[in-house]
C-alpha cells in the first residue's frame, strides 16, 4: 500500500516529449552495459543494477520529458549524464549507506573527485562504473562550455556527491534535519542546480555576469526545491519506507510539526507549490527588470529567456516522469494529468485539464499572498519560552560607547529633519536611547576593544537607521525609481581601493562614509571585498521589500528566511565578527558545510527572534508584512499563536543544531582537514562569538523598550502623519483611511 495518497499538484505547464526517445533508450542502455553498470555487484551477491532495472526506470524517457527540444545527440548526452547520477546514487547506497561505512564513503567520493579535471589534467584509470562514467561524461561535455559555466559545474557535481556524507552521517546517528536545515542542504546532495547547469548545456548558457545576481540565482533555486520537493513526494515510499533513509521532506515535516504522513505531504506540496510560483513571479517581474537595468544586449536576453523556458519544461517533464517510472509510488498521479503534447491531441483538451489543475491548486495559494491588510490591530503577542543555553555577557566599556553612540548619531544628522519626511526626523533622541543600540553592541562584541565596540555600534546604528529610512522614505509612496537611486549612491560610499567618496547628501550616506573609512582601510583587499559585499547585500535587501511591499506580495516562506539574513545584517556583522580573527583561514574551510550550516543556523535564531518581539510593531504600527510570524500564518492558514509557536520551534530547532554543530560536526571538520592550533582557536572564538550575538540579541530585545506597546504608541502620537492603511480600488489605485490606536487581543 502507498504511504499516502498523493496530493493534487499545481501542473501550470504541459509536459513535451522529445521525439529522439528511441534513440536515446538505445544509447543510453549501450552506454551503460559498456560503462560497467549493468554487472556492478553488491555486497550481499547481486548487482546494483541490471538491464531489466535499466529498462524500467527508463531515463530516456525522464531525460526526453525534461528537454523535448534538443537534437538526438544532445539527448543522448543528457541522457547518459542521468543514468550516471543516478547510478551513483544507487551504488552509494549499497556499498556505503547500508553498511553505513563512513570511511569508505568518503575515500570513494574523494576518488570521484579526481575525474572532474582542469583543461590539461589527465584523469587517474578508473575503477569502478561512477568513475568510468564520470571520466566519459566530463569530456564529453565540458570542453564545448565557456570557463565561467566549467566553475558553476564543478560546484554542483562536486556538492551532489560529496554531501552525500551528509545523508550518511544523519541515518548513522539517526538524526532528521529541520526543515531550513533540509531545504539547504537538498540543494547541495540533490543535484537540481545539476540539473539546472545541463539545461544551460543543451539550451543556452547564462551570461557570467548575470548568473550570480538575485534573479538567476531565485530562478535556479526556486526550480531545484521544487524538482527536490516533488521528488520526495513521489519516492517517500521507496527511501523511507523500503531503503531506511531519512532525508526527504515528508518524514521532515512529520517530525517538525507532528503530524500524519498525509498531512506532512499535503504541507510539503504546498511549498511546492509556493516555490512554483515563486519561479513564475521571478521570472515576469525580476528577470525582466534585471536585464532592462543592466542593458543587456539582445543576444544574452534570448539566452536567458531560452533557460528559463528549458527549466520550466524540466519542472513539466520531470512530473510526468515520476508519474509513470517503476522507481516511484504513483498510484493514481495520473489520473489528472494532461496529455503529453508530441502532436495533435484534440482542439483544447490537454489545455483544458491543465487549466483545472492549476486553477485548483495554484490560485487559492497565490490569492492569499496578496491578502495582507495594512495596519491590522494585532495587540501584544505573548511570547513562549526561548531556549537559550548561553550566557549574557557584556563588555565593560558600555558606557563609554553609550555616549559615543549618541554623539556619532548627532554628527551623522541622523536627529535632523529629513526632506520629503511629513514629521521631519525620522529619529529624536529619546528613541535613540529607547534603542540603546550600544548595549546590543556591547554583548555580541564583549571582548572589543573601545575603539572596536565604537565601530560595532556605529554599524548596528547605521544598519537599524537604514532599515526605517528606506521605508520611511520610499515606502508609501511606492517610489521604486528613487529607492533605487539611494541604493545606487550607497555603492559608491564604499569603494574598494578604500580612497575618496562623494559627498554625502544624507545622514545614511554619512553614516556610511564615515563607518567604512573607520573600518575598510586596514583591510586586506580580500576582506574588504568580503565586507563590501555584505554591506551591499544588506541594501540590496531593502529594496527587495520595497518591492514585495508595493505589490502587497507575502514572500514565499524560503525566500524570506534567505532574505531575512540579509535585510536583519547578520551577513554583515558575522563579517565583522570574522575580520577581527587574529589567524585567517583559507575561504575554502569558511565555505564549507559545517561552517555555512554553523553561521546560517545562529543567523536564524537571530531574526526570528527579532520577529516574535517586533511583530505587532510591524504589523500594526509600521503595516509591514516582513515577519516569520505573519508569513507562516499566511503559509498554513493558521492564527498568529499557532504561527507564533511554529517560528519559536524553528528558533528550537536551529539552536539544537548549532549546538549538535559545535560539539559533534567542528570536531570532526578539524580532523578531516588536519588544521593546525592556531585555526583550531579561531574556529573555536568564531563559534563562541556566535553564542554571544545569539544570546546578546536575545537579551537586548528583553530589555529595550523599542518593541513595548507604550514606545509604539508614543511614535505614533509622534509620527501619526504617516499612519495609514490601504485597499486596493482597482488596478494600480490606493485608497488610504487612518486607523485607530493599539487594541489588546487576549493571550493565549
Amino acid at each position: 500500500m502507498q504511504a499516502f495518497t498523493l496530493p493534487d499538484f499545481y501542473l501550470a505547464y504541459p509536459p513535451r516529449l522529445n521525439p529522439h526517445l528511441e534513440r536515446s533508450r538505445a544509447h543510453s542502455m549501450a552506454w551503460a552495459r559498456r560503462m560497467g553498470m549493468l554487472d556492478s555487484p553488491t555486497p550481499d551477491g547481486g548487482v546494483v543494477w541490471d538491464e531489466d532495472a535499466l529498462a524500467r526506470m527508463d531515463y530516456a524517457l525522464m531525460c526526453a520529458y525534461t528537454h523535448p527540444d534538443c537534437d538526438g545527440p544532445a539527448l543522448d548526452l543528457i541522457t547518459d549524464w542521468y543514468v550516471w547520477v543516478f547510478f551513483f546514487d544507487d551504488h552509494f547506497l549499497e556499498l556505503y549507506k547500508y553498511s553505513r561505512d563512513l570511511a569508505g564513503a568518503k575515500a570513494h567520493l574523494d576518488r570521484l573527485e579526481l575525474f572532474m579535471t582542469a583543461e590539461g589534467e589527465e584523469p587517474p584509470e578508473p575503477a569502478n562504473p561512477a568513475e568510468a562514467g564520470l571520466k566519459d561524461l566530463w569530456a564529453r561535455t565540458v570542453p564545448s562550455m565557456s570557463e565561467a559555466w566549467r566553475r558553476r559545474f564543478v560546484v554542483s557535481t562536486h556538492n551532489l556527491m560529496v554531501e552525500s556524507m551528509w545523508e550518511l552521517e544523519n541515518i548513522d546517528r539517526g538524526r532528521v534535519a529541520n526543515p531550513i536545515e533540509y531545504i539547504q542542504m537538498r540543494r547541495r546532495v540533490g543535484g537540481a542546480p545539476w540539473s539546472a547547469n545541463l539545461v544551460e548545456h543543451v539550451t543556452a548558457e547564462v551570461p557570467g555576469s548575470l548568473a550570480a545576481t538575485r534573479p538567476l540565482r531565485v530562478l535556479c533555486d526556486t526550480f531545484a526545491d521544487a524538482v527536490h520537493l516533488r521528488n520526495d513526494l513521489f519516492s517517500y515510499q521507496r527511501e523511507v519506507r523500503e531503503e531506511g533513509e531519512n532525508s526527504n521532506a515528508v518524514l521532515v515535516f512529520e517530525r517538525f510539526f507532528g503530524c500524519s504522513t498525509q498531512e506532512a505531504a499535503e504541507l510539503v506540496n504546498d511549498l511546492l507549490t509556493s516555490r512554483l510560483q515563486q519561479f513564475e513571479d521571478t521570472a515576469l517581474t525580476e528577470i525582466p527588470a534585471l536585464l532592462a537595468e543592466q542593458a543587456v544586449p539582445p543576444h544574452e536576453q534570448a539566452a536567458v529567456a531560452a533557460y528559463t523556458k528549458g527549466l520550466q519544461d524540466w519542472q513539466a517533464g520531470g512530473h510526468e516522469w515520476h508519474a509513470r517510472s517503476s522507481r516511484y509510488m504513483n498510484q493514481g498521479a495520473l489520473t489528472d494529468s494532461p496529455t503529453v503534447l508530441d502532436g495533435p491531441t484534440g482542439l483544447g483538451t490537454s489545455l483544458a485539464r491543465l487549466a483545472q489543475s492549476a486553477v485548483r491548486t495554484g490560485l487559492p495559494r497565490r490569492a492569499r499572498k496578496h491578502t495582507f491588510i495594512p495596519y491590522e490591530p494585532v495587540g501584544r503577542l505573548p511570547l513562549p519560552a526561548l531556549h537559550m543555553p548561553y550566557p549574557v555577557r557584556t563588555s565593560p566599556y558600555l558606557e563609554d560607547a553609550r555616549k559615543h553612540s549618541l554623539e556619532w548619531a548627532r554628527s551623522m544628522g541622523m536627529f535632523d529633519s529629513l526632506p520629503g519626511l511629513e514629521h521631519g526626523a525620522l529619529w529624536d533622541e529619546q528613541r535613540f536611547h529607547g534603542m540603546d543600540l550600544a548595549y546590543c553592541a556591547a554583548m555580541i562584541h564583549a571582548d572589543a576593544t573601545p575603539d572596536s565596540l565604537n565601530i560595532t555600534a556605529g554599524w548596528l546604528t547605521w544598519g537599524t537607521y537604514g532599515d526605517d529610512y528606506y521605508p520611511a522614505m520610499f515606502g508609501t509612496s511606492r517610489d521604486l525609481a528613487a529607492a533605487k537611486a539611494c541604493d545606487d549612491r550607497l555603492a559608491l560610499f564604499v569603494p574598494l581601493d578604500a580612497g575618496p567618496t562623494p559627498t554625502p547628501l544624507t545622514p545614511l550616506e554619512h553614516g556610511l562614509a564615515d563607518l567604512w573609512h573607520r573600518t575598510a582601510t586596514d583591510l586586506s583587499p580580500a576582506h574588504r571585498r568580503t565586507f563590501r559585499t555584505a554591506i551591499l547585500d544588506c541594501t540590496a535587501s531593502w529594496l527587495w521589500e520595497l518591492s514585495n511591499q508595493a505589490q502587497n506580495r507575502i514572500p514565499d516562506p524560503i525566500d524570506y528566511v534567505e532574505m531575512r539574513r540579509r535585510t536583519f545584517g547578520s551577513d554583515l556583522t558575522i563579517a565583522l565578527a570574522r575580520l577581527s580573527s587574529p589567524t585567517e583561514l583559507p575561504e575554502a574551510v569558511w565555505h564549507h558545510r559545517t561552517l555555512r550550516e554553523l553561521d546560517t543556523a545562529a543567523q536564524d535564531y537571530a531574526c526570528f527572534t527579532n520577529d516574535l518581539f517586533s511583530y505587532q510593531k510591524e504589523i500594526e504600527f509600521e503595516g509591514e508584512f516582513h515577519n516569520l510570524v505573519l508569513i507562516v500564518q499566511k503559509f498554513l492558514d493558521t492564527d498568529r499563536w499557532t504561527a507564533r509557536d511554529v517560528v519559536a520551534d524553528l528558533m528550537t530547532a536551529r539552536m539544537q543544531q548549532f549546538e549538535h554543530i559545535t560539539t559533534t560536526s567542528l570536531p570532526k571538520l578539524v580532523e578531516e582537514l588536519a588544521l593546525d592550533e592556531p585555526a583550531q582557536k579561531t574556529l573555536t572564538r568564531h563559534a563562541s562569538l556566535l553564542k554571544d550575538w545569539m544570546s546578546g540579541i536575545l537579551e537586548w530585545h528583553r530589555s529595550v523598550p523599542r518593541y513595548t506597546p507604550q514606545e509604539l504608541t508614543r511614535i505614533r502620537a509622534t509620527h501619526s502623519p504617516q499612519h495609514y492603511t490601504f485597499h486596493p480600488q482597482g488596478h494600480g489605485t490606493t485608497a488610504f483611511h487612518p486607523l485607530p490606536g493599539p487594541a489588546e487581543i487576549p493571550a493565549r
